[in-house]
């Protein structure tokens, strides 16, 4: 599992390069390249998610814990967690070049980027790339997110924090509803 520590030098190296642009920071353009056909295979597999997925609560209730959705003309899966919760979360799943990428719309209100860093088109291995709206480095955003792909009805999310000890680690057992 992925542990880093951001520091704000860290957070000024991903700001660097850009520039302010009647109150937005702006840089170039980045060309992505094409997708080669295991990225495409590996991504057809998250559009394959598309459904309502529960999971099991404390109470041994189940409860609708993800919706997928595919989105963007087949461009983007958008992934609802926890959905008419207050904790409802937002992550988006898409294609650059020959990588995945994932943003996580967090609750606490930043949006860490993970990139795809292996699949086997099973297991979908998200690491740390970047984020946006981090407050202050005492925040510990998500950092990494393992998607296995059990079968068409069963997939497992192991999320885990910036945090070096782990300790925000979260793991979800999904099944399919529909």
């Amino acid at each position: 599992m992925l542990h880093r520590s951001i520091t704000t030098a860290g957070i000024a190296a991903l700001l660097m390069g850009s520039t302010l642009v009647g109150g937005c920071a702006t840089t170039g353009p980045r060309i992505a390249g094409t997708p080669n056909q295991a990225t495409t295979q590996a991504f057809e597999k998250l559009k394959a998610l598309a459904g309502t997925w529960e999971s099991v609560d404390d109470k041994g209730q189940k409860q609708v814990a993800a919706v997928f959705s595919v989105t963007g003309g087949g461009s983007a899966v958008r992934e609802i967690m926890f959905p008419g919760s207050p904790h409802e979360m937002t992550n988006m799943y898409h294609l650059d070049g020959s990588s995945i990428v994932a943003t996580h719309y967090c609750a606490m209100g930043n949006q860490p980027r993970m990139r795809c860093a292996a699949s086997d088109g099973k297991t979908f291995d998200f690491r740390f790339d970047d984020i946006t709206n981090l407050p202050s480095k005492d925040v510990d955003p998500m950092a990494s997110l393992v998607l296995t792909v059990h079968d068409a009805n069963r997939i497992t999310q192991d999320w885990d924090t910036l945090k070096a000890d782990g300790s925000h680690n979260a793991v979800f057992e999904l099944t399919r509803k529909n």
